[in-house]
């Protein structure tokens, strides 16, 4: 009687566990070559060009160092640019964080009219920015805008919104404010269905008052959001352009002039690409150094359910 012995099979890896460890790689390769090309590459040649000057036609390019970082950081026009740029942050960040979780309060019910008012408020996003901007440009027309004639017939008089030094910023942060609160009180309102009822229920037991709710529960667990909302809005506030560019180009008197229309202007308009580079990227360092002074302030107050 022989008893027949099976050859010892060998163990090999499978097939699938190989493919599974390339599977990512390959689904994030399209969107990495994008960002290689459009982003990263771009921004060390806005570096390289910064210790250049260049006119953007010729090909002559002369390394001037960090000539272009000096004239700018002792120019009166960039510094009056960076303050406008900062009041203009502040106010429609602000105005987004106030009057979008507002909104989201007032908005938060599941209704038939709530939910057709979410969908008022959140249409001015969706709309292009170039007509808003000729909207509003009629609207604050000093001698025959909206404004003026119902604050003549209040007896207010005129008021110069886009041609008075003093005012023009804050009319540029109202319209940025009239269009992206919605988007933002839309995501205050996703932030605020997130809370569990059992908190409120638990607080109305304890007859706990409106405002106490709002300060020790609310709050706090929209922290998250909170979080979210101000770091977008600030980036996207410090990257405002179609709003200067097309109701004030920057006047009057460099009044309402912005980081990245200056920018442009000069890049664009001065055929001085060295120096727009190097306003690009003190834009890039004064961005980083904010989210990161943020994240350090905000972040150990944020609430994770």
């Amino acid at each position: 009687m022989s008893i027949a012995i099976k050859p010892k099979e060998k163990i090999s890896k499978p097939i699938s566990q190989s493919k599974s460890k390339v599977t990512p790689y390959l689904m994030i390769a399209p969107a990495m070559v994008v960002f290689i090309l459009f982003s990263f590459i771009p921004i060390f040649y806005m570096i390289f060009l910064s210790f250049h000057d260049w006119n953007f036609i010729s090909e002559d390019m002369n390394f001037v160092g960090v000539n272009n970082f000096k004239f700018l950081l002792g120019d009166p026009r960039f510094a009056q640019t960076m303050g406008n740029t900062f009041l203009y942050t502040v106010l429609t960040v602000v105005g987004f964080l106030v009057f979008g979780l507002l909104i989201a309060l007032a908005l938060n019910k599941n209704t038939k009219i709530h939910s057709f008012m979410q969908s008022v408020i959140f249409a001015p996003h969706i709309i292009s920015l170039v007509s808003i901007s000729m909207l509003w440009l009629w609207l604050m027309d000093y001698d025959y805008g909206l404004f003026n004639y119902l604050l003549a017939k209040i007896g207010l008089g005129p008021v110069s919104f886009l041609t008075n030094p003093d005012v023009v910023m804050y009319s540029l942060a109202a319209v940025s404010i009239w269009k992206g609160v919605g988007y933002y009180s839309l995501i205050f309102l996703s932030g605020l269905q997130a809370i569990p009822d059992d908190i409120y229920e638990a607080a109305a037991l304890d007859n706990t008052p409106w405002h106490r709710k709002l300060f020790k529960i609310t709050l706090p667990m929209l922290s998250p959001t909170v979080f979210f909302v101000g770091i977008t809005s600030i980036i996207a506030s410090f990257k405002v352009f179609e709003t200067i560019s097309i109701m004030t180009q920057g006047g009057p008197m460099n009044a309402s002039n912005t980081i990245v229309y200056y920018i442009y202007e000069t890049g664009f308009k001065f055929f001085n690409m060295g120096l727009s580079s190097a306003a690009g990227v003190i834009l890039f360092v004064v961005i980083a150094i904010l989210t990161f002074i943020y994240f350090k302030l905000m972040a150990k107050k944020v609430y994770y359910n």
